[in-house]
């Protein structure tokens, strides 16, 4: 038990002990994305990200940096998912140097922080360090994240690990959200959002549900 964190769930995270940041997903940063991952898979693993956390009431904060001088509003399709939420706005390119966003994690009173944003080697790097040696468990959701170059993702998650953080992805997160199919209260929402933004599981999906059960095919997910 010596490598499992505290306050997580025998290692794991639930809807309950963890907070999603969402962090600079905004139009000039996503310009700059190189890293091993088509921009619109990037989007829509956000946004798969989102709805999910949504869905199972995850305590969810939005930061965006220098949005009128230089980055641009964040996406409207992940405002959209939090239309009652304000993003905390920045000028500094580490989200933990802005007390607004500290006051914000301090605020939720969780320990496992989740982090999606751009870029991977400065926005995510640099506040994953702080949050780190401030005693939080840090949880970077790799394919929801990217960098200028791969090299630039690789070195920022290689840093970050070696620090202590955790690597992530997209579709675990969320079904760790879920972990047990037994439970139907969300069931139906998290298989509509899979068949949306799931890819080849979600492919799967919308076959055995309109192959196997007979069922009509997905449409798109409402708000």
């Amino acid at each position: 038990m010596a490598n499992i964190l505290p306050n997580t769930d025998a290692g794991l995270i639930t809807a309950d002990n963890s907070v999603l940041v969402f962090i600079d997903h905004q139009p000039q940063m996503l310009f700059g994305v190189a890293s091993n991952i088509d921009r619109q898979q990037l989007i829509n693993n956000v946004l798969l990200l989102a709805r999910g956390a949504k869905e199972f009431n995850v305590p969810t904060i939005l930061t965006t940096v220098e949005t009128e001088s230089f980055s641009g509003e964040m996406w409207p399709q992940l405002l959209d998912v939090f239309p009652d939420q304000t993003s905390i706005e920045r000028t500094g390119m580490n989200s933990w140097d802005t007390q607004a966003f500290r006051d914000a994690i301090k605020k939720t009173g969780k320990k496992n922080i989740i982090l999606s944003g751009l870029w991977t080697e400065v926005c995510i790097a640099w506040p994953t360090l702080n949050m780190l040696a401030e005693g939080y468990n840090i949880y970077v959701v790799e394919d929801a994240c990217g960098a200028t170059s791969q090299a630039a993702h690789d070195a920022a998650l290689s840093r970050m690990v070696q620090a202590g953080a955790v690597r992530m992805t997209t579709i675990a997160t969320v079904l760790e959200f879920q972990r047990d199919w037994a439970n139907r209260d969300h069931y139906n929402a998290l298989m509509s959002l899979f068949r949306e933004f799931g890819g080849a599981y979600g492919v799967g999906i919308e076959y055995a549900y309109t192959m196997v059960h007979k069922a009509p095919a997905a449409r798109k997910v409402t708000k």
